[in-house]
């Protein structure tokens, strides 16, 4: 029995599709939400999200954090900003990525690096991953 995968960001619906098994970056850590899966509510943190169907890797998303609700056929994920890999603008994912590093390094004098500083760079890290995966060449089989 396949699982139904909503994920909504504050302007779209961005999908809404069957899975047989979603990954999340949870706060805890990665976690696998399977049909059957008890119901739980748990935050997300920037990362990808990867959708399976038939066994095989079938969509991943770049999220920037949020909120999912799991339930045993269902999983709503309420995202802070969500792209799917062919959305991303890698040039501006760079260009954030660089900014975010000049900004932790100036900040480097100070006794802690900013938590939003520290957000921003983990953001495009996790948009520049995302689309790289989707430009590297399937595996053979």
């Amino acid at each position: 029995m396949p699982l139904q995968v909503e994920i909504v960001t504050p302007e779209r619906l961005l999908l809404a599709q069957e899975a047989d098994m979603v990954l999340l970056p949870g706060a805890a850590g990665q976690m696998g939400v399977m049909a059957g899966h008890v119901p739980l509510l748990t935050t997300l943190t920037a990362g990808e999200i990867v959708l399976f169907r038939n066994n095989a890797e079938e969509e991943i998303l770049a999220v920037g954090g949020g909120l999912a609700e799991v339930r045993p056929d269902h999983v709503t994920i309420l995202a802070d900003v969500a792209e799917r890999a062919e959305e991303i603008d890698e040039a501006r994912a760079e260009q954030a990525r660089q900014r975010a590093e000049r900004s932790l390094a100036e900040r480097r004098a100070g006794p802690l690096p900013s938590p939003v500083h520290l957000a921003a760079l983990r953001r495009s890290q996790v948009r520049l991953r995302v689309a790289e995966r989707r430009r590297r060449p399937a595996p053979a089989l």
